[in-house]
């Protein structure tokens, strides 16, 4: 099936997002920003108007194209919280989320994800929503402290699971630097599915996206 002409159908039955984030969405793809594709952004729709979770954590703001996406998708009582590292992204997400959000409703913690979530995780925090889209081949890494900082009954979304395809092949089809990113991302889909206290579907969306929802008696990570 020929993907765009998917898209070119798909659009016809979409809902149009606010028109700043068409423009948030322009922008980004015009100045090669990676941002959510709108398979993904359908799904979040979804899950967040169906779920209306109340404390959502997304890991890997960019310019807050998909912080603010969800924003427009959850109760006014619910809150986003949403970490970014990369200097030059930063810039752009600050002056984005301060028009865009002035009830302040979007927090955004600046510094490296490990670190961030350790302390989230130190300090208590927990979350009914995560969305995972940052880089891929620190899934893993970040996977204990995110477990722990998810509620029993919350969800995990995971984005770009399949790398641009990469991760669809052999390892030894993908060139030799990218080898590292597609085991790690393997063996995080690996965990996924097989954790007794998860419950995961992967999903042919976007870049591959997987859904994973925690047990009721969740209580510590992996």
């Amino acid at each position: 099936m020929d993907e765009e002409r998917m898209e070119v159908f798909l659009d016809m039955y979409r809902e149009e997002p606010p028109v700043y984030i068409q423009e948030l969405e322009r922008k980004a793809l015009a100045d090669g920003v990676p941002i959510i594709r709108r398979g993904t952004r359908d799904l979040l729709r979804y899950l967040l108007r169906t779920k209306q979770p109340q404390r959502v954590l997304e890991v890997g703001t960019a310019v807050g194209y998909s912080a603010l996406f969800m924003r427009e998708c959850l109760p006014e009582t619910s809150s986003i919280t949403t970490v970014e590292k990369v200097a030059v992204r930063l810039l752009d997400a600050r002056e984005n989320l301060g028009r865009y959000d002035p009830e302040g409703r979007i927090r955004l913690l600046e510094g490296d994800a490990a670190d961030v979530l350790r302390q989230l995780a130190a300090g208590g925090n927990t979350y009914d929503f995560i969305f995972m889209d940052a880089a891929k081949g620190q899934y893993l890494s970040f996977l204990p402290d995110v477990l722990s900082i998810l509620e029993p009954g919350g969800t995990l979304v995971s984005d770009n699971i399949f790398h641009g395809g990469d991760v669809l092949q052999s390892r030894y089809a993908v060139i030799r630097r990218d080898r590292t990113i597609h085991g790690r991302m393997r063996e995080y889909l690996e965990i996924l599915v097989s954790h007794p206290e998860l419950e995961t579907i992967c999903l042919p969306i976007g870049d591959g996206v997987t859904i994973s929802t925690a047990s009721v008696h969740h209580k510590t990570g992996i």
